[in-house]
């Protein structure tokens, strides 16, 4: 195993944080390779992830996704966004929270429902959103959160910022976390 973790950074958060475009401006930034665990998921099973429900099943997805993201983890050496709900697999976190406590940085890309809705549409395409999306949404986050906040090393509130600025606010919380005591935040709330 190698002495640091593979990944120079993964991100993780809910549906409409930007974990594929901010891990993609990064990636440009710092010329490094991006990966995806959705687009590795869809490959793998040769159609989208809403087929893969459908068809499939979500316990199916699930395995698919946990295999996508302990291979990227493994084997990808740039940036990793993984999918909204690749945290809520036991392995999966074990494998972050591993790679974390190596020295590894997680980022949790935050966002309010407000800001995810226009982002995301609410659309077809996220099946676990279908009904009410705004409140499934919600739901989602509401048990989703603390174990984003657990696998993560920092947390950057996404809400009203381009892609490059994300990106910025992710480097300066690998900055902070660098210096700092091992909990840095970067965000405009005040929370």
């Amino acid at each position: 195993m190698p002495q640091h973790p593979t990944p120079r950074l993964v991100l993780v958060g809910p549906p409409g944080s930007g974990k594929s475009t901010v891990a993609q401006a990064l990636a440009d930034r710092w010329q490094l390779a991006v990966r995806d665990t959705d687009a590795d998921v869809e490959r793998t099973a040769g159609k989208p992830i809403s087929e893969i429900f459908v068809d499939d099943g979500e316990p199916h997805f699930r395995a698919l996704e946990r295999a996508a993201v302990l291979a990227a983890l493994a084997e990808h050496d740039g940036v990793l966004a993984l999918g909204g709900g690749a945290v809520v697999d036991e392995r999966s976190r074990a494998a972050l929270v591993a790679y974390k406590a190596a020295g590894g940085a997680v980022v949790f890309l935050d966002v309010s429902l407000a800001h995810a809705a226009p982002r995301v549409g609410f659309n077809q395409s996220r099946p676990l959103l279908l009904g009410n999306p705004r409140a499934r949404w919600q739901a989602l986050m509401e048990a989703r959160r603390p174990v984003y906040e657990e696998v993560a090393s920092v947390r950057v509130l996404t809400d009203g910022l381009r892609p490059a600025d994300v990106a910025v606010a992710v480097e300066d919380a690998l900055a902070t976390l660098r210096v700092g005591d091992g909990a840095a935040t970067a965000r405009e709330d005040g929370r």
